[in-house]
C-alpha cells in the first residue's frame, strides 16, 4: 500500500477539499466538507477546523506536511499571503509561499494567489485558480479558461501565466435567473438535462455577426421578449440565459484579445460547466483540449516540487 507523504488542501470560502497524497501523486483518501469553508470558521479557529476534518490522517501517519491554496490565504483566511504579480511561473509562485508549524509539528505551506497589475481599470486577482492553470500545463503558449461564478481567462506564454481577466458570468447568471423580473427562471429538477435548443439559441445569438449582440444589457431583455413572442417557453429561460451570458463572455474575451480564432483552448472546471463552455467554443472557431480533472492538485504538487528544488 503506498504511503502518504503530504496533505493537499483546496480551502475556499464555502468548502474544504482535502487529499491525502502519495509520493507518486496518487490520492489515497479525500475529504470534501461542503460546510467547512473559511466563512464557517469562527474566531479564526482554523487549526481546530483542519484537525476536525483530517486529524485522523495525522493520527495514522504522523505530522505530514500540508500544502494549502485558495481563499484560506486571503485576508479573511488563516494566513494572508501577498499576491504574486503576473507574469509569473513556478519560481515566482514558489517564492511567494508562507509557512507555519502546527501544534503537532506539521508544517503548513500556504500558496499565494496572483495579481495582474496590467488589468484595467484596476489590477485583477485570483486565489486558487493559478494552481489549476499550472496543473493544466505551462509547457506551451495558449489560453486557459476557468468557468465559474467568476470565470477566469488566462494566457500562458513562455512557461508563465502572462496575464488574466475575470468575468462575473456565473454571478450575473444567478442574479438574472433568481432575482430579476426579465429572466427569472424556475429551478430545474435535480438531474434534469439542459434544454440544449434554448441554450444554443442564446449562445448562437451572442456569437452572431448581429450588431445587437454587442449590447449585452439590451440582449438580455430578449429573455422576456422571447417569451412574449412565443419563441421561448418559460421553462427555456434558464438555459437560454445561460447560453446568452456564456456566449457573451466569449464575445467579450475575443474583443479583449484573450482568444484567437483557430486556436485550441484549455477549459478547467466541473463537468456541467465544461460541457456548456465546450459547446460554445466552436461558435468562436475554437477547439477545446481536455484538461486533467485533478488540475488543482497537480498544480500544487508542481509548486511543491519547486520548493524542494530551491531549498
Amino acid at each position: 500500500m503506498p504511503q502518504p507523504v503530504s496533505i493537499i488542501l483546496d480551502w475556499g470560502t464555502s468548502s474544504l477539499r482535502a487529499a491525502l497524497v502519495s509520493a507518486t501523486g496518487e490520492t489515497l483518501d479525500s475529504r470534501d466538507t461542503t460546510s467547512g469553508g473559511i466563512q464557517f470558521v469562527k474566531d479564526g479557529a482554523f487549526e481546530a477546523a483542519l484537525m476536525e476534518s483530517v486529524g485522523d490522517w495525522f493520527t495514522a501517519h504522523g505530522p505530514l506536511p500540508v500544502l494549502a491554496s485558495g481563499m484560506i490565504t486571503s485576508r479573511n483566511g488563516w494566513v494572508e499571503v501577498p499576491y504574486v504579480d503576473a507574469p509569473a511561473g513556478l519560481a515566482e509562485l514558489g517564492a511567494g509561499t508562507r509557512r507555519i508549524t502546527l501544534e503537532n509539528g506539521a508544517a503548513v505551506t500556504f500558496l499565494p494567489g496572483m495579481r495582474d497589475p496590467a488589468a484595467k481599470p484596476f489590477p485583477d486577482v485570483m486565489r486558487g485558480e493559478e494552481t489549476q492553470i499550472v496543473g493544466c500545463g505551462l509547457d506551451r503558449d495558449r489560453t486557459v479558461v476557468l468557468p465559474g461564478t467568476h470565470s477566469k481567462w488566462a494566457r500562458v506564454e513562455a512557461g508563465r501565466i502572462a496575464g488574466f481577466q475575470t468575468y462575473a458570468t456565473g454571478e450575473i447568471f444567478a442574479l438574472l435567473t433568481k432575482h430579476s423580473f426579465i429572466a427569472k427562471a424556475a429551478e430545474p429538477a435535480p438531474g434534469a438535462e439542459p434544454v440544449w435548443p434554448a441554450f444554443d439559441r442564446g449562445a448562437e445569438f451572442a456569437a452572431s455577426d448581429a450588431r445587437a449582440a454587442d449590447a449585452f444589457l439590451s440582449s438580455v431583455f430578449s429573455a422576456r421578449t422571447g417569451v412574449l413572442a412565443g419563441v421561448l417557453k418559460p421553462e427555456d429561460i434558464g438555459d437560454y440565459v445561460s447560453g446568452l451570458v456564456i456566449g457573451s463572455e466569449f464575445r467579450q474575451a475575443r474583443a479583449a484579445g484573450w482568444l484567437v480564432p483557430g486556436e485550441a483552448i484549455g477549459i478547467v472546471g466541473n463537468n456541467i460547466l465544461n460541457s456548456r463552455y465546450s459547446r460554445v467554443a466552436p461558435l468562436f472557431d475554437l477547439t477545446v483540449e481536455p484538461s486533467p480533472a485533478d488540475a488543482a492538485k497537480l498544480g500544487v504538487q508542481q509548486i511543491a516540487a519547486q520548493l524542494q528544488l530551491t531549498k
